[in-house]
Formats: structure tokens, sequence, C-alpha cells
């Protein structure tokens, strides 16, 4: 007997023709998560966690807009956070069924999950300690044990190899750069074929391959994180000299909240080319994220998924000295001689970078380095902001440190990369939605998309059913 797939809010399309709904990265550049639905079929494309100012924080904790339970398969794009990071929850609310994704993003996840729930364990602790949590006591989202049991759903697809994550879906991962194991995910259900980019990587990132072309499809859901703008043509390895000799010159320590995976490989990438070149003085350089460390030597294990040759890997694996213990790292904030500090997390949401901030944010030779997108509501988007103090365990802290950024360093494509992609990929979809980007952003990809190509391009709204009639 045919099972009522009735999620919450809406029914699953029963129909012979398959929908598509948003329940994430819509207005936001996090919480990605895409339900596509078809007959008695639903598989659920990313199930990434919300980060950024307190509205969208909140929504972790709101029962999802639709049914984990009835939920027959996750597909992962990436590993990261705001794509992977709500996994464990989805497991904990009753989906029971298998996530597939590369091997790459895999041996990521074994890294990223388990420290995602021991971060909302150590944010719990210390709202209980500090008494700023309004539920008493405050509990984390899911803990590091929950994250290690999601792990045991992971099943790693090669890439270009299909397969079928539920009966009558046929679905692929292609290569799209921008982190070891991303991938782009094409999905026919219902004899319509959907095609996810995921977060795609720069053609000429100087540790990343270039994404592969965007596989055909009738759908097309696209990233539009940098829809409005474009990547200044700067030399990023100059632009890091200057801020680093800068900093020392004033005696201070620059600290760098990085993405553990993606941004702290190709900041150290950068480090060793500029000492190699003479070009660095002599300081420390600290690698401080256990989860940085791990992923720096993933790194070298997926040589085939990056551009570093034999050399530049051992260099990327000496340049930094690893704070692998709580101590290592306390002793970092004890120093007052000048050094370089990457640590994560890259928006400066948590993790050990905030006891560094609280340690040299009011320190006037010092400078805070921000790598990556800052998410709205973000500590990171605050300091970016012009921020004159910032909030961390509960207190006040002044920013008298300088902030500077280096947008050159983005792991994602901007919207000229994006359209030349595209256009390379030779693809002609009946329709395209703009996601994972903020509103000005998805609407400025959706003008160049539509101007670029002529395509009817979308920016969805949270929880749209879209159906999709297949061709004649």
């Amino acid at each position: 007997m045919p099972r009522n797939k009735s999620c919450q809010g809406f029914r699953v399309n029963m129909r012979p023709v398959p929908t598509l709904s948003f329940h994430g990265a819509v207005s936001t550049v996090t919480g990605s998560r895409y339900l596509l639905e078809h007959d008695e079929r639903a598989v659920l494309v990313d199930c990434g966690l919300f980060q950024g100012v307190k509205a969208l924080r909140e929504r972790n904790w709101k029962p999802p807009s639709f049914a984990p339970e009835r939920v027959d398969a996750v597909v992962l794009t990436h590993a990261h956070i705001d794509h992977s990071g709500y996994l464990p929850r989805l497991c904990n609310d009753g989906f029971t069924g298998k996530v597939y994704c590369t091997q790459g993003t895999a041996d990521l996840l074994a890294i990223l999950l388990p420290d995602a729930g021991f971060l909302q364990e150590e944010e719990a602790r210390h709202a209980n300690k500090y008494g700023y949590a309004r539920h008493k006591p405050a509990l984390p989202l899911y803990t590091r044990d929950d994250a290690v049991r999601a792990l045991d759903r992971l099943v790693p697809v090669a890439f270009d190899q299909p397969f079928e994550p539920a009966p009558g879906v046929t679905a692929r991962l292609t290569r799209a750069g921008h982190i070891v194991g991303a991938a782009c995910a094409q999905l026919a259900i219902g004899g319509v074929t959907f095609g996810f980019s995921g977060d795609v990587g720069r053609p000429h990132d100087p540790v990343m391959k270039a994404p592969e072309p965007m596989p055909p499809c009738d759908v097309l859901i696209v990233e539009s994180t940098y829809g409005d703008r474009r990547h200044p043509a700067d030399d990023v390895a100059d632009q890091l000299a200057t801020i680093v000799a800068d900093t020392v010159a004033r005696g201070g320590a620059l600290i760098v909240p990085a993405f553990a995976v993606g941004r702290a490989q190709h900041l150290l990438h950068l480090l060793a080319r500029l000492r190699a070149a003479g070009r660095l003085p002599a300081v420390p350089i600290y690698l401080d994220s256990p989860m940085a460390i791990d992923a720096t030597e993933l790194y070298l294990r997926h040589r085939d998924a990056h551009r570093l040759d034999e050399d530049a890997c051992r260099a990327l694996g000496q340049i930094a000295r690893y704070s692998h213990t709580p101590d290592d790292s306390r002793a970092i904030d004890r120093s007052t001689d000048p050094m370089i500090v990457i640590s994560a997390s890259g928006m400066a949401t948590g993790g050990r970078v905030l006891h560094h901030l609280a340690r040299f944010l009011p320190d006037p030779r010092s400078t805070v380095l921000l790598v990556g997108h800052q998410v709205a509501g973000t500590r990171g988007r605050s300091l970016l902001d012009g921020a004159d103090e910032l909030k961390l365990h509960g207190q006040y802290v002044p920013v008298r440190a300088r902030i500077a950024q280096l947008e050159g360093l983005s792991a994602h494509v901007d919207h000229a990369e994006m359209i030349a992609w595209l256009r390379a990929s030779g693809i002609s979809p009946r329709r395209v939605y703009v996601t994972h980007g903020e509103p000005s952003a998805a609407d400025a990809m959706r003008r160049r998309l539509q101007e670029a190509f002529g395509w009817d391009v979308v920016v969805p709204s949270n929880g749209l059913a879209a159906v999709h009639h297949p061709q004649p």
C-alpha cells in the first residue's frame, strides 16, 4: 500500500510530475536544503546549518518544513557546514536513510561534523557558565556523539559514476572545484533532470582545480554568493605580504579567522610562497585549529583534487606550527611578539579564534584579517562593517585593532566567472533558480543570467514548491 508521505505544511506530490521546494539558502548563503519529490520518493539535496543573524540561527531549532522520516536519501554537494551541518539533527528528528557524497566529502565530514557537535556543546557550556542563555539550561543543537553516529549514514560515490539514491532516482556528481570533494549534482526524477551547482570554485584558484562543466539539466539551481560583484584583480600574495609587513612593523599580531577547509590551506600556500621568495618577516606562523590541521593533512592525501605539486604540498605542511591542544592555543595568547595566527572559524562564529580576538582586538598594533564571505549577523561581518566593540563569551570587547579584508581569497566564482563557466558548459535549462546569496546578490545574478542567456530565471521563496513537467 502506498505510503502517505505527508510533510509538515504540504503534501509530497503523488502525481506523475516532480516537485522542487526550497528549505534554506534563500535570501541567505546558509542553510542549503532542497527537496526533490516524485510519486512516493523524496530526496534532499544538501542539509546545511543556518548561520548569521539570530533569526537565521533560530531556524536550526525549529522543526523542518518537511518530515525527515519521509526523506529517502540525502545527496551532499560538499562538506562545508552550511551544506552539511544540519545532518546530525535531521537524523535525530527521524531521518533513517543514506547520505550520498564523494569520498573527499566523506573524509572531510569525518573531521567537520564531530567538530561542529563539539562546538555546539561548548557554546551551550559557555552560555550556562556565563548566564547569557535564554533557556535554562542551554542545550546543544546536537552533540559530538550525534555527529559521529550520523557519519554511519555516509555512502561515498565516485565522481561521474551514476548511482541511485532512491528507487527511480538516478544521480551523478561532477567536480565543482571549491574544496576537496566538492561536486555539482545532477539528479533525474520523474522524467526531469535537475542540476545543482553547489558552491562553484574559481577557474584560476591557486590550490583547487577548476570546476568541470555543469552537466545538462532541465532545471538548474545555481549559487549566487558573489552575484553582485567581481573579485578584485589585485595580486592576493602582494596584498597579504603588505598586511603582514605593516602589522609586524607595528609590533602586532596578525589574527586570521579562516574557514578550516579551503581558506586555511589557501593561506598556508600563499605564506609558503612568500617565505620561499624572501618576502615574509621571520615571525612564527601558527595554525591553531585541530580541524584545519586535520583538513590540511587530508588535502595532502587528495592530490587529484588540487594543483599543488609535491614540493608545494610539502611546504603547505611545514610552513606553520600546529597548535593541537587548548594549552598550545592559550600559550599563543601569552606572547607579546609579532606573529601570524590562523584559526577557525572563518566568520568568527565560534572556535578558538574567539579567544584570540578577545586578546588582540583591543591592541591597536594588531590586525584582524578577514579572508572569506562574511554573512550578515556574524562577528566577522560586524568587524567588516566597522563595529567598535564585539561581544565575545557574553562580554563586550573594544575593537582597536586594524580590520583588513582579502576578497581575492574567495573560493566562490564571481558573477562574470559564473557566466563564463555556464557558457562553457553549453547547457540550456528550461528554468533556473538562483539561491545561496543575499537578496541583492541573488537578484543581480538573476538579471545577469537573463541578459546573458535569455533563460527563465527566478529567485525562489522558502518552501516554494515548483512543479516541473517533462519535455514533450
